[in-house]
């Protein structure tokens, strides 16, 4: 992981000013000469900058992120707590964890940062951006505020604002972090008990019925309490809570609320008018949180856009299980109309530092 520090101040789309900022962000491969092998991934809201991580099935040699074909850039969100800053950072001005202080902000705000990062690397043109979920509502936005720097987009499981039935379930999340005492207090481990049970919400629109129907259902007939999918829904917020800071997804919920590409820009149909790269939209059948007709959408607003569904038993979590499908959808829509070849041992090409 590397770090970036702009230390200007960077004011957010409320009006209220980050004294300076931090990126953390990874790269893999290597940057060519011309510049034009560049690929974005956009991370969703608990991931990292580290692809490998969370999307392995579509990172390495012969898949779509090559790093011996491309020069491949993550960088974690503002707000995350996996390096960039946010909540968990230190506050220059008072030396102190932000906490509950640090500032609201948006998904635009988010993709400021990212722009940041990508004119410290000397990145005019991204050949490839791509993302999901949250990830994909950065690529969004930023394709829309810059409609000349991406050649082509992948947006997968995402929307062009985010829906009144997404809002209600991070306003539930947040009541349930707002149920803690301990989140108001400004430790570390502050609203671990809220966090918990935030997770808990969060998997029932990341997952569907027959999910659980079919990986849950306990074969025994005689219980009456100890169920399995009580078990998971535990398991899966006490894992959250071992890796992730509770401030920091309170903020981030709100800043995926935020996500509303017809702000200030008309309507969501000039926005998305105004995205010149060829894009791919995949959407998971399966999905409650992003559902099909969000992604139809997009693919029917934005000028040069095709469309695939992806058939998944996982809901919305489908973006991140099924990557055979998803690596050859985007794989093949991308090599074709972009074919960058592997570089031989004596091209002369550049990484960055």
């Amino acid at each position: 992981m590397r770090k970036y520090i702009h230390s200007e101040k960077v004011v957010l789309e409320s009006g209220l000013v980050l004294p300076r900022v931090e990126v953390a962000y990874h790269t893999y491969g290597r940057l060519a000469p011309q510049g034009d092998n560049v690929i974005w991934v956009f991370h969703a809201l608990t991931a990292n900058s580290h692809v490998p991580d969370w999307w392995p099935g579509l990172f390495g040699e012969g898949r779509l992120l090559d790093p011996t074909r491309y020069f491949i850039v993550c960088a974690n969100v503002l707000g995350s707590c996996y390096g960039t800053t946010g909540p968990s950072s230190i506050d220059p001005e008072t030396n102190q964890r932000y906490g509950l202080q640090f500032p609201l902000f948006t998904i635009r705000d988010i993709v400021s940062v990212h722009r940041l990062l990508a004119a410290h690397l000397g990145i005019d043109k991204i050949a490839l951006g791509i993302g999901g979920s949250l990830g994909g509502q950065q690529l969004l936005e930023w394709a829309c505020s810059e409609p000349g720097r991406f050649e082509h987009l992948a947006a997968i499981a995402t929307n062009a604002r985010h829906s009144a039935w997404g809002i209600a379930f991070n306003a539930s999340q947040r009541m349930a972090l707002e149920a803690d005492p301990d989140f108001y207090t400004n430790r570390p481990d502050a609203g671990r008990i809220g966090l918990q049970a935030a997770r808990a919400i969060a998997l029932l629109s990341y997952r569907h019925y027959h999910t659980y129907a079919l990986t849950q259902t306990d074969d025994r007939h005689d219980l009456i309490t100890d169920y399995a999918a009580d078990s998971y829904q535990r398991y899966q917020g006490e894992k959250l809570v071992q890796r992730f800071d509770a401030h920091s997804y309170y903020r981030l919920s709100q800043a995926m609320d935020s996500h509303h590409l017809g702000r200030d820009r008309k309507s969501v149909e000039s926005a998305l008018h105004r995205i010149r790269a060829k894009t791919v939209v995949i959407a998971i059948d399966s999905d409650q949180l992003f559902p099909v007709k969000e992604q139809l959408l997009l693919s029917n607003l934005i000028p040069r856009a095709s469309f695939y569904q992806v058939e998944s038993e996982h809901g919305h979590d489908g973006f991140l299980i099924e990557t055979t499908r998803i690596n050859q959808i985007v794989q093949t829509f991308f090599e074709t109309n972009n074919p960058i070849k592997k570089p031989n041992e004596n091209s002369v090409i550049h990484e960055i530092i």
